[in-house]
């Protein structure tokens, strides 16, 4: 908020000077000894509003400071009155000279509230320093004198000058600590000269007496300011030697500003001649002076911005424009563009009457290169400068729109992902992965003809647009060269209309080729796209199943093979479509492990599994207890949050943690052997048992096995179900079958599905077994069944088990 001319204070600053200034007064006026004030008090208070209301402050102001007439009689009163009287009066004065300049209610309070509070400061500093003010002498240069001026003025022109500092703080470029200190220097003469002339004044009054002494100093005041607005207002009559003197010195100060401005200044006829042209012209064109005034400004234009240059200059001429300002280039004498930023405007000359164009000219060249710079980074990928997606849809866009004017306008879109490039990545580093990234730039770019677009979209993926193809066959001719990438084709027979559109086909076509065995490329089709619809949807149908509870889980009995008693369960996820019907796990599995679901998708399954074993070991409390088996995916595997939650659901649950068993591949353990151990490890240490799923497909894990803290080994059924076909696979469950025992480790057989794998099953040692010869797998209450009529009082299992081992299915729905 501005309330001294040129200053703006906070308003908390205003705020806490207005209580100040009410405290200051308040305390003054009970301090006041109303029965000692005399006439002289008025006649003096009077006179110094009188005196500084019409003696303003830029009366005799010179070289930045002016006489502080208030703080004058303020002083005056001190050492007449003491302080009390000084504190009311520099208020008074400040209110009055504020009103008399017509400033508004709360720039007169201020001025009012900071007087007093600053002359309350002074009065208590002179009494610590000197004791009573009104017994310092004032006829003498004595050392209590010489003291009091130099406490009062010291603190009175520190207040007055940080009170500048915080109203000058506002400033841009302008150090307010320098203004502050600038103000202190004339602050200290100023209030010098007032104290000084309070003691005289006051010597005086003791000498002659208060209505003598008061009367004399009104008229020294009356005439000092009669002589003051004299001299300022003063003016000598000029003569002709003196107006062509100050010509003279006028034309040698323009002239002066001229030459030696900071901008490229010329003073250019009509014809385009260069009259006059000064030296940052020169510098920003490369001539000297003399070989600009030798030509014209059309030599050194640039040819393409020399039409529009000539056609501003015809209107500034006609009287149409009054001025004229553009961006343009000029040609600098070692050739290359100057921009400039050029301003032209018309003069007449005021002897010859004719007309010249004025040129204001500033390079821009700098700034124009960084807006170039920018423009090139905002549609360019940084690392290989290839076009980004950006540009590349606006090419693209173009190529749409003609070939819809046009139908023989062909174009294709290939997409380009590298195959393994994380490898590359997580091996080498990324710095070798830019590398490549750049090499590959290079290589589409030199195989490429020159009107197709190479684009890179981010990471490992490009794109190529190219026009003007007849058939589809050349795309593919394109494709056929470059190896070590999934590719996808999408050509624009199939009529697009936006460019997403197409970029998405490729985009699906590529990952058809990548899912397909890579290094390889597929050509859209319809049928492509109708499948991508429904992998979206069957998506949108997953987020949607996990909201609304549709997704169920069946249970596997897992029995042992030597006196068929059941063992566990193994927890299955099904999913029961409220329109599709039942949907095979070989259907959403993959999905949910692409998009991320199989993570919210496995917690539901491990707490479920587990609540519902809890409440069987509540019904059925045998022993060895049941356990359930639950499949554990990379994605969970890989998640750091994987130990705490689920510690978490084995808390929520209340299952015993030995009754959980946690299912991971072969190939899973293997990535990242030394973190998969110490997750592993982690999973151990909260009590649950530990499997390897399909063991024998996936990475030799042989020479590590004896490292991973494992309880199971579960024989893929690839293996169980071709038994009988050959003795290689018999070997293989043989082998895995005492590998485990000599390790400690119990094995569970997976596909189980007639008695000729059983019994073979059983020679070799074998354990446990699950398949579709004991059970299929079936919802809580079905194997709630399994378990009653396993373990119920009224049915003997083993004897039913013994049975029934003949080549029927042992255990029942």
């Amino acid at each position: 908020m501005e309330i001294v001319e040129g200053q703006r204070f906070p308003q908390q600053f205003v705020r806490t000077l207005f209580a100040l200034g009410a405290c200051v007064v308040l305390f003054t006026l009970i301090r006041l000894p109303f029965a000692q004030l005399s006439f002289t008090v008025l006649l003096l208070a009077l006179l110094a509003v009188q005196v500084s209301s019409r003696f303003d402050r830029r009366t005799l102001a010179r070289d930045g400071w002016h006489f502080p007439t208030a703080s004058a009689f303020a002083f005056l009163a001190m050492l007449l009155f003491d302080g009390e009287v000084a504190v009311l009066l520099a208020a008074l004065v400040a209110a009055c000279a504020a009103l008399s300049e017509k400033k508004g209610a709360e720039a007169t309070a201020f001025r009012s509230a900071l007087a007093a509070t600053a002359t309350f400061v002074v009065v208590w500093a002179l009494r610590l320093s000197s004791g009573v003010i009104t017994d310092i002498p004032a006829g003498s240069l004595s050392h209590a004198a010489l003291n009091a001026v130099c406490v009062a003025v010291l603190v009175l022109s520190f207040i007055r000058a940080a009170v500048t500092t915080v109203g000058v703080s506002y400033r841009i470029n302008q150090s307010p600590w320098r203004e502050g200190a600038r103000s202190f220097f004339w602050q200290l003469v100023g209030n010098f000269a007032a104290f000084a002339a309070a003691l005289v004044a006051a010597a005086g009054v003791r000498f002659f007496g208060a209505n003598v002494s008061v009367a004399g100093v009104a008229v020294a005041c009356l005439l000092f300011s009669v002589v003051a607005r004299a001299l300022l207002s003063g003016e000598k009559p000029a003569t002709p030697a003196t107006e062509a003197r100050d010509k003279v010195s006028e034309n040698d100060r323009f002239r002066s500003a001229f030459d030696y401005a900071a901008i490229g200044m010329a003073l250019v006829s009509t014809e385009g001649r260069w009259l006059q042209v000064n030296h940052s012209l020169c510098q920003i064109l490369g001539y000297t002076e003399r070989e600009l005034l030798t030509t014209d400004f059309l030599a050194v234009t640039h040819p393409d911005d020399l039409p529009t240059a000539l056609s501003n200059i015809g209107q500034l001429l006609r009287g149409k424009v009054q001025a004229s300002q553009m961006e343009k280039r000029y040609v600098h004498k070692s050739g290359h563009e100057v921009w400039v930023h050029w301003s032209v405007s018309a003069v007449r000359d005021q002897y010859s009457k004719s007309v010249h164009l004025i040129f204001q000219i500033q390079d821009i060249t700098d700034r124009k290169l960084a807006e170039e710079q920018l423009h090139h980074d905002a549609f360019h990928d940084a690392l290989t400068g290839l076009p980004n997606r950006a540009l590349f849809m606006d090419h693209l866009k173009l190529s749409i729109a003609r070939a819809r004017r046009n139908e023989s306008q062909k174009f294709a879109v290939l997409y380009l992902d590298l195959d393994r490039f994380k490898v590359i990545n997580d091996s080498l580093g990324h710095t070798i992965g830019d590398q490549l990234l750049v090499g590959i730039a290079d290589r589409l770019k030199e195989h490429l003809r020159p009107g197709d677009t190479v684009a890179r979209l981010g990471g490992d993926e490009f794109v190529i647009l190219i026009e003007d193809i007849a058939e589809e066959t050349e795309a593919v001719q394109v494709a056929e060269r470059i190896t070590t990438v999934s590719l996808g084709i999408a050509p624009s027979a199939t009529g697009y209309e936006r460019a997403e559109d197409i970029l998405r086909d490729a985009d699906t076509a590529m990952y058809r080729a990548k899912s397909a065995g890579k290094a390889r490329y597929e050509i859209f089709d319809r049928a492509m796209h109708a499948r991508a619809i429904n992998l979206l949807q069957m998506e949108t149908d997953m987020r949607r199943a996990l909201e609304r509870d549709e997704f169920l889980i069946h249970y596997q009995p897992i029995v042992a093979l030597d006196n068929f008693r059941l063992r566990g369960f193994e927890a299955l996820v099904r999913w029961q479509h409220p329109e599709r019907g039942f949907i095979s796990p070989m259907d959403f599995i993959p999905i949910a492990e692409e998009t991320g679901l199989i993570v919210p998708l496995g917690e539901v399954v491990l707490r479920e599994a587990c609540a519902q074993m809890q409440r069987w070991q509540m019904m059925f409390p045998v022993e060895p207890p049941l356990y359930v088996a639950v499949n554990l995916s990379s994605k969970q595997f890989s998640q750091s949050t994987l130990i705490d939650k689920v510690a978490a659901i084995l808390k929520e649950t209340g299952v015993n943690p030995n009754s959980v068993k946690l299912e991971i591949t072969e190939s899973l353990v293997m990535e990242n052997i030394d973190t998969a151990t110490d997750m592993l490890r982690q999973l151990r240490a909260l009590g649950i048992k530990l499997a390897i799923d399909d063991f024998g497909t996936g990475y030799s894990s042989l020479s590590y096995l004896h490292r991973f803290p494992i309880d199971t080994l579960k024989i893929d059924r690839s293996f169980v179900t071709r038994m009988s076909e050959n003795n290689e696979n018999t070997e293989i469950v043989r082998t895995i079958v005492v590998l485990a025992q000599n390790l400690g480790m119990d094995v569970v057989a997976e596909g189980v599905e007639t008695n000729e794998q059983l019994v073979l099953l059983q020679k070799l040692g074998c354990e446990n077994g699950q398949g579709y010869f004991f059970s299929k797998p079936v919802g809580s209450d079905g194997a709630e069944r399994i378990i009653t009529e396993t373990y119920g009082a009224l049915v003997s299992p083993l004897r039913r088990m013994n049975a029934q081992s003949n080549g029927k299915r042992v255990l029942v729905a």
